[in-house]
């Protein structure tokens, strides 16, 4: 009792997750989605779901779009994403994100346990294409690549995953990173781009 009134937002948190989740199994049920274990919703997700696409998700899904859900803000609800037809989407369990959008042209494809900091945007498109006059007659060709993320990968607040990119199990993204390249397993890397800085030192 004491920790709760420490930490009152907790509470407020807390009633606004049993508020939206009816509010959420209809949104998830309206887009043809399996519905899974210990799920949470702390505000609605954005869902902008292709009808010939796959969304899969985990249990133990923890969602946090509200502003308050969070310390450090969400700009915006969590938008879930498949661009185009035949766009795969598919978490592991105990998959937990802050605002930020996951937008899957191709193929995103995230493991288990895997934790995303506020804000974070993960993307296999271009969106556009990057010549001008391509863009013209077909502004929408982007060039895309899938998005493998591993198990047990953190990835910081702010950050932005592009096309072709994997990342390895067990990895740390630090915060504000561009990643353009692939990073091995149990290291962090920080920058723009992206750069490993350390080894975890983790093996097996």
């Amino acid at each position: 009792m004491t920790k709760s009134l420490d930490t009152p937002w907790k509470i407020w948190n807390e009633l606004e997750r049993w508020w939206t989740y009816p509010q959420a199994r209809f949104q998830f049920a309206l887009n043809g989605i399996a519905w899974g274990r210990g799920w949470r919703f702390y505000g609605l997700p954005i869902i902008q779901k292709h009808r010939h696409s796959t969304m899969t998700f985990g249990d133990g899904l923890q969602l946090r779009s509200a502003v308050r859900s969070n310390p450090l803000g969400p700009n915006h609800p969590v938008f879930l994403t498949t661009w185009q037809m035949g766009a795969i989407l598919e978490i592991g369990y105990n998959f937990g994100m802050t605002g930020g959008t996951l937008c899957a042209a191709e193929k995103i494809s995230i493991g288990h346990n895997v934790a995303i900091g506020a804000n974070s945007t993960i993307a296999d498109t271009d969106f556009h294409p990057l010549a001008f006059r391509q863009r013209d007659l077909t502004p929408e060709n982007g060039q895309t690549a899938p998005i493998i993320i591993e198990d047990n990968v953190f990835i910081g607040m702010n950050c932005l995953i592009l096309k072709g990119v994997t990342l390895g199990q067990g990895c740390v993204i630090g915060a504000g990173s561009v990643v353009t390249k692939s990073v091995p397993p149990n290291v962090i890397a920080a920058g723009n781009p992206a750069k490993i800085i350390k080894d975890l030192g983790v093996r097996g």
